[in-house]
């Protein structure tokens, strides 16, 4: 390793070679990603205001899993949020390469249950922020994921969990900054980005995340990394509450998120590119592109959510499941009341079944085993939950099916 690392020279490159990192105020953009912003911004925030408090919980937990599964397929690792759901429960694959793929969905989730639960302590586009993101992530991952292949001749490198790399790099088409000089872009990076408005960060949002890309501040794991940023810089800035999430839609178009981010490494066009070596216009594209893939998914949860539709779609489940004699008669009434209720305390489930405690204690405990509904422990409330294995049913859309 450290013959690797020998050599590698400061360059010297100024910090304007990623400029502009913001939109110019006065570009006639501006007033249309404005208005994006601001619409995303009461979306979210309705979205959030719209459910339950009780099912929030709940939902942001398959958005985990969701996240986590589509932010893993960008990067070629198909990991089954079904089977992440059995990693978060110890149970793992026999096959040696899915249990690492597991492992790794495991430590995603655990990331971002971190993020989602105000664990970062500074503003999520700092320098300490980013490197504790990917410290915590691949300090958790197997010994074979941290392995980073170089080029032919050159010995494979073991990925340090939060260290900023101490190698020169390509990345396709696009020759980073040399590796001493990444802690000052990130000096830069974090003065610009972490001194916005909420508006302007939301804004902002997209040419942060390219730009963190561009530096490539560590070795490997920057695009989970940059998208998990961005989606603690969303849950920060705007009402999220976790409830949706943009890695779903930059991976159901994943060639054009792509093509978006590769096209803003390019230098700018002429002179009507606005100012700096960068383009404007490229990152105006990229910014557009983000900002609607957001709307798309929050649109995309508000569907999913409205009362009316989660609820004939569980009840339909259920009563399949009665009629299939896998659920006890009356279990669609503990269901409906956790629909209108959030929560149901224990002792009211024998009135809401209008049977014997002892019944009523079997059909919760058949609904457990389904998964459909949870508790803290065996005398706290009762609460609906959203497991995988259910998603086809109850969330359609959210993810594929799991194949056998």
């Amino acid at each position: 390793m450290t013959a690797d690392i020998e050599g590698v020279e400061d360059r010297g490159e100024p910090t304007s070679l990623m400029e502009p990192l913001l939109i110019a105020t006065d570009s006639r953009h501006r007033p249309a990603l404005t208005d994006l912003a601001l619409e995303l911004a009461a979306r979210s925030a309705g979205l959030h205001r719209s459910l339950p408090t009780a099912l929030r919980g709940a939902l942001a937990h398959i958005v985990r899993a969701m996240n986590c599964y589509y932010s893993n397929l960008i990067e070629g690792h198909d990991t089954h949020p079904v089977d992440i759901e059995r990693a978060l429960a110890g149970d793992y694959s026999q096959d040696a390469h899915r249990r690492d793929l597991q492992i790794e969905a495991r430590a995603h989730i655990a990331v971002q249950h971190w993020i989602d639960g105000g664990g970062l302590e500074a503003l999520p586009t700092t320098r300490r922020a980013i490197t504790e993101i990917h410290r915590r992530f691949c300090e958790q991952l197997p010994e074979d994921l941290l392995a980073v292949e170089m080029p032919a001749g050159r010995h494979n490198i073991r990925l340090i969990p939060g260290e900023l790399r101490r190698q020169d790099v390509v990345v396709g088409r696009h020759i980073p900054i040399s590796a001493p000089a990444v802690p000052r872009f990130l000096t830069r990076y974090e003065e610009v980005y972490g001194g916005l408005g909420k508006t302007e960060s939301v804004m902002a949002a997209a040419a942060a995340h390219h730009r963190l890309l561009w530096i490539h501040p560590f070795l490997d794991g920057n695009g989970r990394v940059a998208r998990l940023v961005s989606h603690a810089t969303l849950l920060q800035t705007l009402d999220t509450g976790a409830l949706w999430s943009i890695a779903r839609g930059l991976a159901r178009h994943v060639d054009d998120y792509k093509g978006y981010l590769a096209a803003c490494d390019l230098p700018r066009r002429n002179d009507l590119d606005e100012r700096g070596p960068l383009s404007e216009e490229a990152l105006v594209a990229f910014t557009q592109f983000f900002l609607h893939t957001c709307l798309d998914q929050v649109r995309f949860m508000e569907e999913l959510m409205q009362p009316g539709h989660l609820r004939a779609r569980i009840l339909l489940w259920a009563e399949d499941e009665i009629r299939l004699n896998r659920l006890p008669p009356k279990a669609t009434r503990i269901l409906e009341a956790l629909l209108y209720r959030g929560e149901l305390p224990r002792s009211e489930a024998a009135a809401i079944v209008d049977a014997g405690e002892r019944h009523a204690r079997r059909i919760v405990s058949a609904l457990m085993d389904r998964g459909a509904i949870s508790s803290e422990g065996p005398r706290s409330p009762l609460h609906l939950a959203f497991p995988a294995t259910l998603a086809p049913r109850w969330m359609p859309g959210l993810f594929p099916e799991k194949r056998a």
